[in-house]
């Protein structure tokens, strides 16, 4: 692709519609009730506003949302016992836990505490080692959406180069596992990946998910890749406003890509499908 071409975008929003449809007709046809319980502690703002738009949400395409508040006094030992008590209940199915938890409360300890077979989101390690093994389990919904993503483009990921910028463990590694199961050659990178540019411009494939805002400029990425931008930032403007941006520079990386997805409007509705489909999973499985 010259550089005077421009990519073609990977629209989070219409694939999410997509697998919602998809959903909707699996939730009918099974005739089932499914249900995501989830659990908020404490007064955040914006968990608040995300749990009350993933409520709506669910509704939309025919999930009970039952949410579990706890007090901003909570402690671990009262997480900890109403994540026990929805794991020991049959008719739940599916459960996730809203961030951030109160400071000074162990959210991998948290959420290790949620059966894999209910964990939704994939973060309990048992999950996170299934990926490794291939076996059946709740995948982390990130890693899964930028999966499906780079699969809507058609590209043969079988053989193809696959370079992995950051490596947590709910997103960067999972998302490097499930490429390599796809038997692409994987490189996994990270911010202080040394010459880093000369891996990134021999990806066919590069996922950004360093947690740097624009790290990823036009002169890193080879002509024609397919680029997943995941990087989610809230910055300034010199006039004072507020914008949100991605780890990829995207105006620049627009003219050499073949396609790349957007910040906002990309991963972001995609993950929240994931979640959506992981619950459906759990619930009818």
């Amino acid at each position: 692709m010259s550089a005077a071409m421009s990519a073609t975008i990977i629209d989070g929003k219409a694939l999410s519609a997509t697998v919602r449809e998809k959903l909707v007709a699996r939730i009918k046809a099974s005739g089932r009730p499914v249900r995501l319980d989830a659990v908020l502690v404490g007064n955040d703002r914006s968990a608040a506003i995300y749990a009350e738009n993933q409520a709506k949400t669910c509704a939309a395409i025919g999930i009970d949302y039952r949410l579990h508040r706890l007090g901003d006094g909570a402690g671990y030992d009262d997480i900890a016992g109403r994540v026990l008590l929805l794991n020991n209940e049959d008719d739940v199915r599916a459960v996730m836990m809203h961030l951030p938890l109160p400071i000074g409360i162990d959210v991998e300890r948290v959420q290790s505490l949620i059966a894999p077979e209910k964990d939704v989101e994939g973060v309990n390690p048992a999950n996170i080692g299934n990926v490794v093994y291939g076996r059946r389990s709740l995948v982390p919904c990130t890693a899964l959406a930028a999966v499906e993503m780079i699969e809507s483009t058609g590209v043969e990921l079988r053989g193809s180069r696959c370079v992995v910028v950051g490596a947590s463990n709910i997103v960067g590694k999972p998302i490097a596992v499930l490429l390599m199961r796809a038997e692409a050659t994987v490189i996994s990178t990270n911010k202080f990946t040394r010459a880093i540019a000369d891996l990134t411009r021999s990806a066919d494939v590069l996922v950004a998910a360093a947690g740097v805002p624009h790290l990823i400029r036009g002169d890193m990425v080879k002509p024609g890749a397919i680029v997943i931008d995941i990087g989610i930032h809230r910055v300034s403007s010199p006039d004072g406003k507020s914008t949100t941006i991605g780890d990829v520079a995207f105006d620049e990386v627009r003219s050499v890509a073949g396609f790349i997805s957007p910040v906002p409007g990309g991963v972001g509705p995609m993950t929240v499908a994931m979640l959506l489909r992981n619950t459906v999973d759990a619930a009818l499985r």
